[in-house]
């Protein structure tokens, strides 16, 4: 387990074929330096899946001491924002990565133009009038070949002039397209004369209104890597039926660097959705309340729910890097943010769901400070000071009027441990006119204090605290999956819409109370708070004096690394 937890100091990736590639070219001398690239489009926030490409990426071109451009494919100005610009380099940051050179598709814009002006004159892309519903229909099925267009035929004059009118604005969106001449009938769908260009009249972030034809992105995404000298292009295997397009692209443009493309499995998790446009959807319903909601798969999403980069990047060494699909369960992620946090959180004490204890027995007016380890499996964390008094807040599921047998927690009659503190027995039960309990009384015996070497008697339940005088409100926020992740009962029948597979209980808020120590917590701090789990403290809602805790993971689940 410590390998796992430590993987990021070694700069290593686990066994895997791309790096047998990469041995065997530099061996063989096919390469000289290795050169990998990031290449995000901005139109969204990074997410969970993407924390594995950024991973494999970074670490790949750093074992074999090469380097990792960060690039912005950033081909379609009608989904882009500098806001995701922004927002991918704070992630790729976080992670702990630093990219050798930064980079925009957009700035490559006038090469790629060329570059499609020379497929034009070698006979290898014409201009098209069809809309792309025709075009839809003309392509063919995967047992039927496509339609040739009626205007593929056109000259390469009569293309040169059409194509560097669309560049001057003549014509409105849609009304033509660059298609690349290759072959109609082609068994693979993307060689049958895929769009290369398309017009849009729309202010790019980067370009501003410079442009009004954009590059597709099948098309450009060679030429970026060509351009940078990317030798290894390393991406997900969605892009593997692509692949012969990207060498197509980067022979035909007769680029003098050739990368080469080679593809891995996703990174899929269980009840977790990772499609930009199911995530936009819940931002833009209000479902969650932006794009880094804690509940959300994002990576800023995570990072201000609390969870670590260690943590994650351990995860993903673990995943692995393969060709295979599959979905992982959630529960291995959690367990190497417990892992990364069982050392590093300090363990404290929060009342969640307060119910008030007066101790009757014990003296008006006094409070004592009491001895508390921070962090009993790492002693260099130290001690802390902890008061109690008369009146203090306990869970309200550790006290039950009439309990099952097996309950040793806090009953009428029964004696327990309070953390840290003495023991006490209830006495008397305190209700309002709808009988719920509002308050219970109870006596404590002062000969049992908590390192006291007290050993006359044995009490089997020991449960958490918080002084009444001197407790801190707090808000905690706890979470359950945002998907449910139901199978349709019925074989064939259909899955539920998006919105309707949403969990309402995914978040539940409560109000409480923490040791007076947290007062002034900072965002981002961590704990852990006793019997309920790691929490953080939330970066957006809290306010000084009044912390928000976000529930990163409970202390405990069944699963188990595979052997």
């Amino acid at each position: 387990m410590e390998r796992l937890i430590t993987v990021e100091n070694n700069n290593l990736t686990p066994p895997n074929f791309i790096k047998n590639i990469i041995t065997e070219d530099l061996k063989n001398g096919k390469v000289d330096k290795i050169v990998t690239r990031f290449p995000p489009e901005p139109n969204g926030y990074l997410h969970i899946g993407h924390a594995k490409a950024i991973w494999i990426n970074f670490t790949l071109a750093d074992e074999f001491g090469g380097r990792t451009h960060l690039r912005f494919d950033d081909t379609n100005p009608v989904k882009e924002d500098i806001e995701y610009v922004n927002s991918i380099k704070e992630d790729v940051k976080w992670l702990g990565f630093e990219w050798e050179e930064l980079h925009f598709a957009s700035n490559y814009f006038e090469e790629m133009y060329n570059r499609a002006v020379l497929l034009i004159k070698k006979g290898k892309a014409y201009v098209d009038d069809l809309s792309a519903d025709q075009i839809r229909e003309t392509r063919g099925t995967l047992t039927e070949p496509g339609q040739n267009s009626p205007y593929r035929d056109r000259s390469v004059e009569e293309n040169l002039d059409l194509f560097a009118r669309m560049r001057a604005g003549e014509f409105k969106d849609g009304e033509k397209v660059l298609r690349a001449k290759i072959d109609m009938a082609s068994p693979n769908i993307n060689l049958r004369d895929p769009v290369i260009y398309r017009i849009v009249h729309a202010t790019h972030h980067n370009t501003g209104d410079q442009w009004c034809i954009y590059p597709m992105y099948s098309y450009a995404h060679p030429l970026e890597d060509a351009i940078e000298g990317v030798t290894h292009s390393l991406c997900t295997t969605e892009f593997e039926d692509q692949r012969p397009f990207y060498d197509w692209v980067i022979a035909e443009t007769e680029m003098p660097n050739v990368p080469r493309q080679y593809e891995f499995g996703r990174l899929n998790l269980e009840q977790t959705v990772t499609s930009k446009r199911k995530l936009r959807m819940l931002v833009d319903e209000g479902i969650v309340d932006g794009w880094d909601d804690p509940r959300m798969p994002t990576i800023s999403g995570l990072r201000r729910r609390g969870y670590t980069p260690e943590a994650i990047k351990a995860f993903v060494y673990e995943a692995g890097i393969s060709k295979a699909y599959g979905a992982i369960d959630v529960k291995m992620l959690e367990h190497f943010v417990r892992e990364d946090l069982k050392l590093k959180a300090p363990r404290t004490m929060a009342v969640v769901d307060p119910l008030k204890v007066v101790i009757t027995n014990y003296p008006e007016g006094q409070t004592e400070l009491l001895d508390a380890e921070n962090n009993s499996e790492n002693e260099e964390m130290g001690h802390r000071q902890i008061p109690f008094s008369r009146e203090i807040y306990i869970e309200r599921d550790d006290f039950m009027e009439d309990p099952p047998s097996k309950y040793f927690r806090l009953f009428p009659g029964n004696e327990v441990r309070l953390k840290h503190a003495y023991f006490i027995k209830c006495h008397d039960v305190i209700k309002d006119e709808n009988g719920e309990v509002t308050e219970i009384h109870c006596t404590y015996d002062p000969e049992t204090k908590s390192g006291s070497g007290f050993t006359d008697r044995k009490v089997k339940g020991t449960i958490h605290w918080v002084d009444a005088s001197a407790a801190v409100p707090a808000e905690f926020r706890l979470y359950e999956p945002l998907i449910l992740d139901e199978e349709p009962e019925d074989e064939g029948a259909e899955e539920k819409p998006f919105l309707e597979r949403i969990n309402p209980n995914s978040l539940t808020i409560k109000h409480g109370f923490v040791e007076p120590g947290m007062k002034d917590a900072k965002p981002h701090d961590k704990f852990q708070f006793f019997r309920h789990g790691y929490f953080n403290v939330d970066p957006k809602y809290s306010k000084p004096g009044h912390p928000v805790f976000n529930l990163i993971v409970s202390l405990k689940s069944s699963f188990q690394l595979p052997k």
